[in-house]
């Protein structure tokens, strides 16, 4: 199997830049869990003028593609919520990189699912992809250091992390299966739609009325914001999937972390140590090998 198409690549890196960006907007929010629902309120918006305009016929779903989507959003959903059990009980460099490990299922479901087959520098490519965000939250590259996770199995924050990971691993496969039977700007509008139910179910279990009202008033720039940024990664990242292996997709969309980075460094006057320049640097060379190689 050949690596990317350079339209592939572009694609997902750009996918990669809009994800960071989204998060950074959602880490300078007030109440996360109400701003990301308006996020997809803002988004799904402008989802709804892209469909409304589109010229082509409006595609009927098979009950393949509904099933799809539905396991797809419950995926993604219960990934956010896995890692937000995570963070709030564990140390967030011990479990982010363990958040991380979907990494290392995705190619064996590409390979055992779809049957693709990794080149050489791609397989180098993930591998430096893993090491990079594996220790992109450490404090010293020492050996107890890496091994320090591993160590922790029965903490329940690490589980958490884990089973985030397994979990996205899932949804990237069925994200995947449903680009390739359904057109990704009509697939994504299924799948964030499934999304904001989700998560609007979940908001009015707690009577979240006033939180939300709050929000907007403090925040309603930057949601306004958000939306097209969060639709931007959405869409381009289904349109690269579409057209490239998942196995190395997902990978190369950890290029969101070295944007982080930069990001955190430049304008949020975050210290970039040695070991999370030295993570970066092994994350955009694993991205090159998967495109080059």
């Amino acid at each position: 199997m050949h690596s990317m198409s350079a339209e592939a690549f572009t694609l997902i890196l750009f996918s990669a830049l809009m994800h960071a960006l989204w998060n950074l907007l959602v880490k300078r929010s007030q109440d996360k869990t109400v701003f990301i629902w308006w996020m997809f309120v803002s988004s799904g918006t402008l989802l709804n003028l892209l469909i409304w305009i589109r010229p082509e016929p409006w595609p009927v779903p098979t009950a393949a593609v509904l099933l799809l989507a539905l396991g797809g959003a419950i995926c993604f959903v219960l990934y956010h919520l896995f890692n937000g059990w995570a963070y709030r009980s564990g140390d967030l460099s011990l479990t982010y990189p363990l958040a991380q490990t979907s990494m290392l299922y995705v190619p064996l479901w590409g390979i055992l699912l779809f049957g693709e087959r990794l080149n050489l520098p791609g397989m180098v490519g993930i591998g430096l992809i893993v090491f990079g965000t594996y220790s992109i939250q450490f404090r010293s590259l020492t050996v107890s250091e890496l091994l320090r996770p591993l160590r922790n199995f029965g903490n329940p924050s690490v589980q958490a992390a884990l089973l985030a990971g397994f979990i996205y691993s899932i949804g990237a496969i069925l994200d995947k299966k449903g680009v390739m039977i359904y057109p990704p700007l009509a697939f994504t509008y299924l799948l964030v739609l499934v999304m904001f139910v989700l998560m609007s179910i979940n908001l009015l279990r707690s009577a979240a009325g006033e939180r939300i009202r709050d929000e907007w008033r403090r925040n309603w720039r930057l949601i306004l914001l958000a939306g097209p940024v969060m639709l931007g990664s959405f869409l381009s990242f289904r349109f690269g999937l579409q057209m490239s292996p998942v196995s190395y997709a997902v990978p190369v969309r950890q290029v969101s972390l070295l944007v982080a980075v930069l990001i955190g460094t430049l304008f949020l006057g975050e210290t970039c140590g040695r070991i999370r320049f030295f993570a970066s640097l092994l994350i955009l060379a694993g991205a090159f090998c998967i495109r080059f190689g």
